[in-house]
């Protein structure tokens, strides 16, 4: 079983409510204004409704594959009311991400030792973050944890994650600032191999100015890695910010052609408008969203589950 199954997939509902309070009332309003007055789903509502979909950050390509289930729906169950679209819409929604969910699943953790996870993504993204969240998921689940903070370039990454790693009661293995990144992934790798670590997280730099060495970078680390942890990383990790919008699915399409990418999680959907940003990655890139971040809490990283998300977030 990998290590991500520790957590089940059960994000908790009350804070999933909250954190999707502003996408459920945006998205719910333009689902009513795209049905007002109408009894049929004729194309007219669909139509209304593919536009409704698309401003709210779901994505070109997932809505109109939405919006083609819906309309198969309607043809083979003949007569269906508008009073019955929020239902087919949360059904077809789901059924979509679905198809999804078993295409990149991380390699098995039963035959590593340590369990390594790349964590990639941009500057700003909440990527350190997100791996300090995980660091204590993971403590909390009895598991022995090292973290190694290869984003070099940025002062500031190394001194967060050491922060983190304070905070969570878990080491942090760095070296000077301008190391080399794979350089830093080796001596944790081999520390945490000698004493015994259940998991490692690689904290990487976010850099996008050049894909080619991009790429590069994340090759090496990977390559070197892999000398100490044959496998490793067993799961990488793209870190998206939600409440970008569109501007996710930019990053998204860079880092996948940089890298091999296994797994998201995506960030900052408390307070933003954009939840529907995750239904449209989820379903483009084919790669499973396995967190969701819904606060700044230590405990506000969430496992993500495709149906409880869809539910909440176009519940009426």
């Amino acid at each position: 079983m990998a290590f991500f199954g520790l957590f089940g997939n059960k994000t908790k509902q009350e804070t999933l409510d909250k954190g999707l309070q502003q996408s459920n009332a945006s998205v719910l309003s333009k689902i009513g204004h795209a049905i007002a007055g109408r009894s049929t789903i004729d194309d007219e509502v669909l139509d209304d409704l593919e536009e409704a979909l698309i401003t709210s950050d779901v994505g070109v390509e997932t809505t109109l594959r939405i919006i083609e289930r819906i309309q198969n729906r309607v043809k083979r169950d003949k007569y269906v009311g508008t009073g019955e679209l929020n239902r087919l819409l949360v059904e077809e929604t789901c059924a979509l991400l679905a198809e999804n969910d078993s295409i990149h699943q991380p390699n098995s953790a039963d035959t590593a030792a340590p369990y390594v996870i790349m964590v990639v993504g941009v500057n700003g993204v909440g990527k350190t973050t997100t791996i300090g969240k995980l660091a204590y998921m993971y403590k909390q689940a009895g598991k022995k944890v090292y973290l190694g903070a290869a984003d070099t370039f940025r002062a500031a990454a190394v001194e967060q994650l050491c922060i983190w790693g304070e905070r969570v009661g878990v080491p942090v293995i760095k070296q000077q600032q301008g190391s080399d990144p794979a350089s830093v992934a080796f001596d944790t790798l081999q520390s945490a191999k000698a004493n015994g670590a259940d998991v490692v997280l690689i904290d990487t730099a976010g850099r996008l100015h050049n894909k080619i060495n991009l790429m590069n970078e994340l090759t090496k680390i990977k390559n070197v890695m892999q000398k100490v942890v044959p496998g490793a990383p067993h799961d990488v990790m793209l870190v998206l910010d939600g409440s970008t919008g569109q501007n996710a699915f930019e990053q998204a399409k860079q880092f996948t052609a940089a890298t091999q990418v296994s797994s998201l999680a995506i960030t900052k959907l408390d307070g933003t408008a954009k939840g529907g940003v995750v239904l449209g990655i989820s379903d483009q890139f084919k790669i499973p969203v396995r967190y969701i971040g819904l606060g700044e809490q230590m405990t506000d990283l969430q496992p993500f589950n495709a149906e409880q998300f869809v539910k909440t977030l176009l519940h009426q």
